[in-house]
């Protein structure tokens, strides 16, 4: 995977979806499928918004988990709900908290409604130190990284600044060309 850099697969900032930090949750979503309709419909739609401050530099990320879990406010009062099943909980006892807690009571019309109340930055995800590459990294240094940290995308900096986004999407796209490449 030596052969491709990071910058053959990213993303260019200006093309992704990005809403500033005091965006509501519906302009997040509406940026979202804006993005999406613009971006090259051969490549896999985007699956997250970049969050920007003031300066216009990206300090977070809100994935589309992270709008559906921002939609029933009850997910907080819950401990540790982020991939219950991974820690060994059943499916019955997942149930369970759904009916323990309440959760999605209210008709989907009302808890949507609310979208334009709720701030992003209440409910974005500030990428950690290893979610960062350089633009000038190999590919496989990037591959080390979305496998040990689970991420889905990485913010690609150039310069000291983000520069665009490599999704998990595109690598997997790369690689699988590759072995389709070697089958032959």
């Amino acid at each position: 995977m030596k052969t491709y850099q990071v910058k053959d697969l990213m993303i260019p900032l200006t093309e992704y979806a990005t809403v500033d930090e005091d965006a509501t949750l519906f302009d997040a979503v509406m940026a979202l499928e804006k993005a999406q309709l613009a971006f090259d419909h051969n490549r896999y739609h985007h699956r997250a918004i970049l969050i920007l401050n003031k300066e216009g530099k990206v300090v977070g990320k809100l994935s589309q988990i992270d709008v559906l879990r921002a939609l029933e406010p009850k997910y907080a009062e819950m401990q540790g709900s982020d991939g219950l099943a991974r820690y060994g909980f059943s499916k019955k006892f997942m149930k369970s908290m759904l009916i323990q807690y309440h959760l999605w009571e209210s008709p989907l019309k009302d808890i949507c409604r609310k979208t334009g109340e709720k701030r992003v930055k209440d409910f974005m995800y500030a990428p950690t130190e290893g979610e960062y590459v350089s633009v000038e990294a190999a590919l496989d240094e990037a591959i080390h990284q979305l496998v040990l940290g689970q991420h889905q995308s990485l913010l690609v900096t150039q310069d000291n600044e983000i520069a665009g986004i490599l999704r998990l999407t595109d690598v997997f796209a790369a690689v699988f060309h590759v072995m389709k490449q070697c089958s032959i």
